[in-house]
């Protein structure tokens, strides 16, 4: 079931229109199986849709309302998105959910999405991931800075950064590991389930069971198989945020831009397999990305990279 309240819904939209959201929601979460932070984020753009639809109209728009809306109505929508300071990638994102709603209704025999889909969205200036350099990278997951004033603490932190940079996770995917998927020396693959309760198999290195197992050695709570692997300072399951901190204590440790984050791991896994010879669809696999369009990007840094240093040492320069 979706994460969709009604009772939200109701003071921009008619029942009969609140009834497909509420379908549309649970469409997404069922069949189509998409995060909870996803589908967070299309409610909330839709509902900021129906309040322009409001004022628009003169009245909470119904079904009908939406089978009758002309491209003007979108662009006049994401005009007054634009004057709100809106950027153009939540306006491309904002608009890419209301499509998916409209497309939802076409499917059901309802309405013609055509309106929607003759707006362009906005022009997005594409920004790079930003990875750490390979050395960087090892300073980072080593463990050796003692940062923290417990060793164990200090384990933990190696031990999920290890496995952000080792394995190309997302903090997410690391800390929903549990005590029974813990890698063991001579491990060499794991499942891992990602966005949208995607699986994967994934490769695992030596560098990440040895980095596991020291931080399982030092580790003063009992881990149960079915329980968190990663623990908090009071025994608890581990927040991100103590992840942010930690990655916050070495970049200033290390001299490392702002964009050294436990993401830029993740980045920098893929970023490094590609100038390494990586395929781009073994990196695609690796990563759970469900578009090669969405790995692709990484083609562009390689590139980048290539040419800044062709730039610096061509003689002719």
């Amino acid at each position: 079931m979706s994460s969709a309240d009604p009772n939200t819904l109701l003071v921009t939209a008619k029942p009969d229109l609140n009834d497909r959201i509420t379908k549309w929601l649970d469409h997404l979460a069922d069949e189509r199986r998409l995060s909870d932070k996803t589908l967070i984020a299309y409610e909330r753009d839709l509902r900021q849709f129906l309040r322009f639809l409001t004022n628009h109209l003169g009245g909470a728009p119904g079904l009908k309302d939406i089978a009758t809306l002309r491209p003007a109505d979108f662009r006049g929508f994401l005009a007054q998105r634009r004057r709100q300071k809106v950027q153009s990638r939540s306006l491309a994102r904002g608009l890419a959910g209301i499509r998916s709603f409209l497309k939802f209704l076409e499917r059901r025999g309802e309405i013609n999405a055509a309106a929607s889909d003759a707006v362009r969205p906005p022009r997005q200036a594409r920004s790079l991931p930003k990875p750490v350099s390979a050395k960087d990278a090892i300073d980072i997951t080593s463990g050796d800075l003692a940062m923290e004033a417990e060793a164990w603490i200090e384990a933990r932190n190696a031990a999920v950064l290890t496995l952000l940079y080792g394995c190309g996770l997302r903090i997410s995917e690391a800390l929903s590991l549990t005590g029974k998927m813990a890698p063991k020396p001579g491990t060499k693959t794991m499942r891992i389930v990602g966005k949208g309760r995607k699986e994967r198999i994934v490769p695992i290195l030596p560098a990440v069971c040895e980095a596991v197992a020291q931080y399982l050695k030092l580790c003063p709570y009992a881990i149960s198989a079915d329980g968190p692997l990663f623990l908090g300072a009071r025994g608890g399951p581990l927040n991100p945020r103590m992840v942010q901190l930690a990655m916050a204590k070495l970049r200033s440790a290390l001299g490392l831009p702002d964009t050294a984050t436990p993401h830029a791991l993740r980045h920098s896994f893929a970023t490094h397999l590609l100038a390494g010879g990586g395929d781009l669809r073994t990196i695609q696999e690796l990563l759970g990305h469900a578009s090669l369009a969405s790995t692709q990007i990484y083609t562009e840094i390689d590139s980048a990279h290539l040419l800044a240093a062709y730039d610096k040492a061509h003689p002719r320069r």
